[in-house]
């Protein structure tokens, strides 16, 4: 019985449902529209089977908040339009039966199947048995999308209640038991292989499944076995076939052997023959050395007497060498004194050339002042003529005054214009100044301006290169043009820069703002079209809104924390700041503080403003259509990236203003200073002219004066020219003198001179007779030497001779050390051992010579190397190979036993299996056909394989033919229609019932892909047998029903009922329900 649930009081509320059985002693069935007869009511007295569900109870369970579902034993058809909630109640059995949520097809998880807005929800299943009733719950927690298992209330786990399920032989996972809505497509899809295994689970014994799964193992394995024999047996194949062919390389191996041993014999021996004859060689090496060091001895006592006579020699020559040296410090003695006597001789001679050269300089002074006496003379004629020609100047004083006034006033006025000059190179100066910072103010602004313009080349290249076109195209449009807006727009103060970037958009912050269409046009088609650059461009209203008021004073909104309009935050050219106006609204859109935002709900209800910037959100304000409700919403405010350079155009205007002003005066100074320096030059070339003149005068005024003191300054000259006289003749006697008694000196100095050169000669002359003594000691002393140096070459080749004698011998004795070594190494001794007799005894067999050894070794080395082909582990692999075949034949033997075991296993099993399951498919078939045959159409069903030894590979094959005309055709999901599969899936269904052995099946809106026809006939099949007795229970979904349909008294009715005017669970009564439609059916007129 089913209780009404307690609805809701959301806004937009979930309809409330509830599942009502049909009372079979009480309700009566609603009237039909074509007033066909009620049905009776009809009596329940069929038991449960084993397993079926007595009681569903649902709580918040999707759209049912609570419900209790009592079904009967036999049929029971649910009813209800679509959407009311039956296909829930079967969501409820599969999920309460510890069913997967994806079975359903509907979600995979299991939080989803509780209603919307609960937080948990319960699913009670409660199960027939004998024994005593098995209740599941499973209670299901929403944000931990777990569950809660109980069993007859006491909490378990999963695990033990698929376990009690299972025991019960319900499969929930089985499209034969368990059909939901949402799978009704599958069943068709399954194949035939997926069917047989359904249909043994839902109807065949219980060991049925258990055997065609052990039979599968076992032929599996069985498989196994046989790819392993077959393996085994061609691997051993292969393996003797492998001997047989390296048996006769095996035996050229042993041959090739033998070689070997007698090259590592010869090999062996060949060290000692070595041996011996380097010890030979060193004996007769070491007999030529003891020959030779004798011979070194003998050489060695001939040499001491050369020896001594060289000595001898050396000590005489020293003797001579150091007489000759004596001699040659007399000669240098003599030859200094002979120096110093020669030198004085040069000094006198010198002294007399002085004494010349005197007398001849006082000569020519005399002259010279006779000519000057005469030059002054004529001088003073000269001047005294000039004098008597002079005339009288006493009359140039008042032309001399008059020049100097002129002068004076001229220096005053060139003083006047001087300052003036200087005046006004100070201004200069200081306007030079004002223009130079004025400059340095525009540079910064225009560094600033290039940082906007950076940031824009960075992020909109293509802008960046437009902007630059425009600059230098500016010529081609009609009517101003504004520069992107983030280049246009200056914000007052760069904080709030970030405001305007969240207002505005990206797009519209880099676009052209143009006042003509037509200019618009131009510039895309040059910039978009010709360049291919990426650019946007806007019109400025025809009518300006840059001005325009805002609807609300912002003095009424500084109550709320706004300080200024969106507008007033920055500058823009008057199309920008129009366009701003007409498409965002900046005159309209507040800016206000962190006060703003703590009185944000009170700024939205009071001020209806539609958007609002605190002092780092956004608030965007709308008004519902329908609700008229305000709906707010708010963003945090990005970080400024474009605006945060800050340019005051205003003041580079008025900058530019003042530079130009600047220049304006500079020009103005400069026409005044060339004014004055003309003027200065002017007055220069007065001044000189006037100076001149003067000095003329002055020249003219003082040259009598000058010729006068000219004349006696020259007198004067010439008397004292003539009181300095010489006597000549006075001079020449002196310097007479002197010369003799200079002459007698040297005369006597030239005597002693030549006595110091004979002593002189005479050293020279011993000096010369010791050196030809030397000469000759040095002569035979190098004869000595040449006959010893003879000798000792001799000694030196000797001994060179005996040293390599010797280390031929050490090398000998060493290469004797190391064959006796190697030889020894060869055969395995140590250092005290002597060579074995074995080896004694095959070394007296093979050659004694190296070279006969060699060739015999040549020769062995040859014939080893005909055996090509082979390597040491041939041998090895011959024998392990004879090892493994001796092995492999055992194990083969053993694997042909198991898999002897294993055939008779499968021959049992597949005995036991498989004609049971003939038997079980030709009933399916036999009820099958039946059903088919009613409906005037064809089906059957048989069991399918391929390979009767691939039982993983059986299925049941369903055929069915729905047209006379036709052939019998497998069910598949393209070859039917939909309506023709629903049928085929039902009647298979059916065919299932009679022989099933699972406590329930449901079976959920089948019927919708059928025609009216066949929808009629499954209907009455459907009652006829899942009301027969000991049939399991049935539950049959559907959301409508034909009229006149045939129903039986085991049938059991449960309507779903909709809607938003449900009575409370606590109020409804079913059985004064009951009550009361006993009493209207029966006071109904007849």
């Amino acid at each position: 019985m089913a209780t009404p649930s307690k609805k809701t009081s959301t806004p937009s509320p979930q309809p409330s449902k509830r599942a009502l059985p049909r009372d079979p002693s009480s309700e009566v069935p609603s009237k039909r529209k074509n007033s066909a007869p009620q049905l009776p009511l009809l009596q329940s007295s069929g038991p449960f089977v084993e397993g079926s569900i007595v009681r569903i109870s649902m709580e918040n369970f999707l759209t049912y908040d609570i419900c209790e579902v009592s079904p009967g034993p036999h049929l029971n058809m649910i009813v209800g339009a679509n959407g009311t909630g039956k296909s829930s109640i079967v969501c409820a059995i599969c999920l309460g039966l510890a069913g997967k949520p994806a079975f359903m097809g509907r979600a995979d998880k299991v939080g989803f199947f509780v209603k919307r807005g609960c937080s948990r929800g319960m699913v009670e299943i409660e199960l027939f048995r004998a024994s005593g009733n098995l209740v599941i719950t499973r209670e299901i927690d929403v944000a931990k999308n777990q569950s809660f298992w109980f069993i007859n209330k006491k909490s378990t786990t999963q695990k033990i209640v698929e376990e009690k399920v299972a025991a019960l032989n319900i499969q929930v996972g089985n499209l034969c038991q368990f059909l939901p809505q949402d799978k009704v497509g599958e069943f068709a899809k399954l194949s035939k292989i997926e069917l047989l295994e359904a249909t043994e689970k839902s109807i065949g014994p219980p060991e049925m499944h258990k055997y065609h799964c052990e039979l599968k193992n076992l032929r599996e394995k069985e498989k196994q076995l046989e790819t392993s024999c077959k393996e085994k047996t061609e691997y051993l194949q292969k393996m003797v076939q492998r001997n047989e062919r390296y048996k006769q390389d095996v035996e050229r191996f042993y041959e090739r052997k033998r070689h070997l041993d007698l090259i590592e014999m010869l090999e062996a021996k060949r060290p000692w023959v070595e041996y011996e004859n380097v010890r030979q060689e060193y004996e007769e090496v070491k007999l030529v050395r003891d020959r030779v060091k004798e011979e070194v001895r003998k050489l060695k006592e001939g040499q001491i007497p050369v020896t001594c006579r060289i000595e001898e020699m050396e000590n005489e020559r020293h003797n001579l060498e150091a007489r000759i040296k004596e001699k040659a410090t007399d000669i240098k003695e003599a030859s200094q004194k002979c120096k110093q006597k020669q030198d004085v001789i040069e000094r006198k001679d010198k002294h007399i050339e002085e004494l010349q050269q005197a007398l001849i300089v006082k000569q020519n002074e005399e002259l010279d002042r006779q000519r000057r006496i005469g030059n002054t003379r004529k001088m003073i004629e000269d001047l005294q003529n000039e004098l008597k020609t002079t005339e009288n100047c006493e009359n140039l004083q008042p032309q001399i005054d008059a020049i100097t006034n002129d002068l004076r006033r001229i220096q005053d006025e060139k003083a006047l214009c001087e300052g003036e000059i200087i005046d006004k190179r100070r201004e200069r100066e200081t306007l030079e100044k004002e223009k130079k910072s004025v400059d340095d103010h525009i540079v910064r602004f225009d560094n600033l301006m290039n940082q906007k313009e950076d940031k824009l080349r960075q992020r909109f290249r293509d802008t960046y290169d437009a902007v630059l076109w425009l600059r230098n195209n500016r010529d081609k449009f009609k009517q101003r043009v504004c520069e992107p807006i983030m280049l246009t727009i200056n914000m007052k103060d760069n904080k709030n820069a970030k405001y305007i970037e969240n207002h505005i958009p990206s797009n519209d912050l880099r676009a052209f703002v143009f006042e003509s269409q037509e200019d618009m046009e131009v510039f895309l088609k040059e910039v978009r079209d010709n360049k291919k650059l990426r650019v946007n461009a806007v019109i400025a209203p025809k009518s300006s809104y840059a001005d325009k008021a805002p609807s609300r004073s912002l003095n009424e909104l500084k109550q709320y924390g706004f300080f200024s309009y969106l507008r007033e935050l920055f500058d823009a050219p008057d199309p920008v700041m129009s366009y701003l106006c007409c498409q965002y609204h900046i005159h309209e859109v507040p800016v206000g503080t962190e006060k703003t935002r703590e009185r944000i709900e009170r700024v939205i209800q009071e001020t209806r403003l539609k958007q609002i910037y605190t002092a780092e959100e956004k608030y965007v304000v709308k008004t519902s259509f329908y609700s008229n409700k305000v709906i707010s919403s708010n963003t945090s405010l990005k970080v400024a990236q474009f605006l945060t350079v800050t340019v005051d155009l205003e003041q580079r205007r008025h900058l530019e203003e003042q530079l130009k002003e600047i220049h304006r005066k500079l020009q103005a100074v400069d026409s005044g200073l060339i004014a004055l320096r003309e003027t200065s030059k002017h007055l220069e070339h007065k001044d000189n002219e006037l100076r001149q003149k003067k000095k003329e005068l002055l020249e003219r005024k003082t040259k009598k004066r000058q010729l006068e003191q000219k004349i006696s300054s020259k007198l004067g000259s010439l008397k004292l020219m003539e009181q300095d006289t010489c006597n000549l003749e006075e001079e020449e006697r002196k310097a007479s003198t002197k010369i003799k008694e200079i002459n007698v000196q040297k005369a006597k100095l030239v005597t002693e001179l030549t006595n110091l050169i004979k002593i002189c000669t005479s050293l020279h002359i011993q000096k010369v007779d010791l050196i030809l003594q030397n000469t000759t000691v040095i002569s035979e002393k190098n004869k000595l030497e040449s006959d010893y140096m003879a000798a000792s070459s001799q000694l030196r080749l000797t001994e060179q001779h005996f040293i390599e004698l010797d280390e031929n011998r050490q090398r000998l004795l060493q290469k004797c050390k190391e064959l006796m070594k190697r030889a020894r190494q060869v055969c395995n001794l140590g250092a005290e051992q002597t060579l074995p007799q074995e080896y004694q005894t095959v070394f007296q067999d093979l050659p004694n010579t190296l070279d006969e050894i060699d060739a015999l070794l040549t020769e062995e080395r040859s014939r080893a190397s005909c055996f090509t082909g082979l390597n040491p582990t041939i041998v090895q692999e011959y024998t392990k190979r004879e090892e493994e075949i001796e092995q492999l034949t055992e194990e083969l033997k053993g694997k042909k036993v198991e898999l002897d075991q294993y055939r008779e296993n499968i021959s049992q099993v597949k005995e036991r299996w498989l004609n049971p399951l003939k038997e079980l498919v030709e009933k399916i078939n036999e009820k099958f056909s039946n059903f088919f045959s009613s409906m005037q159409c064809a089906g059957e069903v048989d069991l399918h394989t391929e390979n009767e030894e691939d039982y993983d590979k059986y299925g049941i094959r369903i055929r069915v033919k729905f047209r006379s005309s036709t052939q019998l055709h497998e069910l598949t999901p393209h070859h039917q229609s939909g309506g023709e599969r629903s049928v085929s899936t039902m009647l298979y269904l059916m065919a299932l019932q009679e022989l099933n052995r699972c406590p329930f099946r449901v079976v959920d809106e089948i019927n919708q892909g059928m025609d009216p026809i066949n929808e009629r006939r499954v209907f009455e099949m459907v009652v006829n047998t899942a009301c027969k007795e000991n049939t399991s229970q049935y539950f049959f979904i559907t959301p409508k029903l034909l009229q006149n349909l045939p129903y039986s008294e085991k049938m059991t009715v449960l309507f779903v009922y909709n809607g938003p005017h449900m009575l409370e669970p606590n109020t409804w009564n079913l059985k004064a329900f009951q009550r009361r439609r006993r009493r209207i059916t029966f006071t109904q007129p007849s």
